[in-house]
Formats: structure tokens, C-alpha cells, sequence
């Protein structure tokens, strides 16, 4: 996420906006502090302990630990997990870094998600401080993939962070 922010921020410009979906929504809370340019953090389906995800390959866990990365179906789609990836995921100190946010949070989740159960939404709104706002996305599956769950995200972050961008100008 870092590397991405420095990226735009040497070539166009520095987001202002971040918005994570899933463990990218995790990777967005754990290193929004450092992006300086940053006014307002998503968070979308985000599980509240990174490490939460490896119960999607937990039959798997032995073969990367011993060799190193073994290939794993995540939804549908093959990926290879390496063992560094899983000691990254094991040495978050999530909590701490979303009580320390210091921006405003939208977290959007739905009840129906069965990927990253909606108890991780209430751990991060819990942990987080003022300003932070949580929408339940009624209906939706982990993914979005209904065009009218996608649009209806859109819209609600359009609306949520209007103030935190006008600021900005």
C-alpha cells in the first residue's frame, strides 16, 4: 500500500482517499497513518485480524509451512501462498494501528458475508476512534458481485466522503 501511495505521489499525485476491499480494506487500516496525504480511509469487508484469512486454506497450511508456498483456491481462483506471506499476516498488530487511525472511517460490511464474517466489522468499528461510520450492505455477498450491491458502495462513499475531500480543496 505504501509503495502504491509513493507511486502515485512521484508520477500524478498522492490519494488523498483510501478504500480497501477485503484484505486489501485490512492492508488499507494498517497503513493509512503513514500515507501523510491522506483524509478518509474505506474500509470494505475488511476482516479486523489479517490473519483471519488463512482459515480460507487452512488445509494448506502444512504444505506451505514445509515447503515454503503451496497453490490454494480462494474463491474460486488459484493462488500461491508463500510461508513469508503467512508470518506477515501472523505479526499485524491490527488493533493497535486502527485505534492510532487518527482519519475518518466508513466501514461497509454485509451481515450475509460469509467470507469475513460481519463480527470483524463490529472488532474494527469497535477498536476505532472518532470520526468512523459502519453501513450494513443488506443482501450483498463478500464479493459484490450484484452490479446493484457494487453501485449501491459507490454511491455511499461518494456521499460519505464529499465533506472530508471538500476540506481538502
Amino acid at each position: 500500500m505504501r509503495l502504491a501511495a509513493d507511486h502515485l505521489r512521484e508520477r500524478y499525485r498522492a490519494p488523498s482517499l483510501l478504500i480497501g476491499h477485503s484484505l486489501g480494506g485490512a492492508a488499507v487500516l494498517a497503513t493509512a497513518s503513514e500515507i501523510r496525504e491522506a483524509c478518509a480511509v474505506v474500509s470494505i469487508a475488511a476482516p479486523s485480524d489479517p490473519a483471519h484469512v488463512t482459515h480460507l486454506f487452512a488445509e494448506s497450511m502444512a504444505e506451505i509451512e514445509a515447503h515454503g508456498q503451496a497453490e490454494v483456491n480462494v474463491g474460486g481462483r488459484p493462488f500461491i501462498i508463500g510461508k513469508e506471506f503467512l508470518d506477515d499476516l501472523r505479526e499485524q498488530e491490527q488493533r493497535d494501528r486502527i485505534a492510532q487511525l487518527g482519519l475518518p472511517l466508513l466501514l461497509l460490511h454485509s451481515p450475509q458475508d460469509a467470507i469475513v464474517g460481519i463480527d470483524n466489522a463490529a472488532d474494527i468499528y469497535t477498536a476505532a476512534r472518532h470520526p468512523k461510520s459502519f453501513i450494513s450492505l443488506d443482501g450483498a455477498d463478500h464479493l459484490l458481485t450484484h452490479p446493484r450491491h457494487a453501485e449501491r458502495v459507490a454511491q455511499l462513499i461518494t456521499a460519505w466522503v464529499d465533506p472530508y475531500l471538500a476540506d481538502r480543496d
